[in-house]
C-alpha cells in the first residue's frame, strides 16, 4: 500500500504520517526513511526533534537521493515512511545533480519496487504550490519537477491525504476518489 501525505509546513504531516506506519506495523519494526541532509543548527535541532518523538519501534535509514537503496533495505511486508519528498527532491536537482527525468525515474523505481515487496509505505511532501511563484528560473524549474512527482505520486498511491492545520482530508481511498 501507498500512502501520500501532502500539506503545508508544519501542518503535521508527519507526526499524522508516522502513526499511519506505527498502526500498519502493528507492533512491530517500522522504517524510517530519511531525505535530509543536516546543513545548519536549524536543520540539525529539527532532524534530532523528529528522532526524540520516535522510539525503539523505528530504524531509520538515511538515504538524501539513493531511494532504491534504502527501500531494498527494508524487509518485505513492512511499513515504512519517507520523509519527505520535498528535500529529496531539492537533493536531486541540486546535490546529486540529476536531471528532472533521471529523478522521476528513481523516484518511479522505488515506488514500484516497494509496492511489488508489499511494503506499507508513507511518502510525506509538502505542497509549494499554494502561493505565486518567484520569478526565480530555478525556483520554477523545482516546484515542476516536485509537482511532477506529486501528480506521479497521487495517480499510483491508494491513499492521499492533505493535512491542514493538524487535520487530515482524504483525497483518495482506496485507490479511489473520495
Amino acid at each position: 500500500m501507498i500512502v501520500f501525505v501532502s500539506g503545508g509546513v508544519r501542518s503535521g504531516k508527519s507526526g499524522l504520517a508516522e502513526q499511519h506506519v506505527l498502526e500498519a506495523a502493528k507492533d512491530t519494526t517500522c522504517y524510517y526513511i530519511a531525505t535530509a541532509t543536516v546543513f545548519d543548527a536549524e536543520m540539525a535541532e529539527r532532524v534530532e526533534r523528529h528522532k526524540a518523538c520516535r522510539d525503539t519501534q523505528w530504524i531509520t535509514l538515511e538515504a538524501p537521493v539513493a531511494l532504491d537503496h534504502a527501500i531494498t533495505q527494508v524487509p518485505d511486508g513492512q511499513a515504512v515512511l519517507l520523509d519527505c519528498l520535498t528535500l529529496w527532491a531539492s537533493q536531486v536537482l541540486y546535490s546529486a545533480e540529476l536531471s528532472e527525468a533521471e529523478g522521476l525515474a528513481l523516484f518511479k523505481r522505488s515506488l514500484e519496487d516497494a509496492h511489488s515487496r508489499g511494503l506499507h509505505l508513507v511518502i510525506v511532501s509538502n505542497d509549494l504550490n499554494e502561493d505565486i511563484l518567484p520569478p526565480n528560473p530555478e525556483t520554477r524549474r523545482y516546484v515542476a519537477f516536485l509537482q511532477c512527482l506529486h501528480r506521479w505520486l497521487a495517480v499510483k498511491a491508494d491513499s492521499v491525504l492533505e493535512v491542514v492545520a493538524g487535520h487530515a482530508i482524504e483525497w483518495k481511498l482506496d485507490g479511489k476518489p473520495v
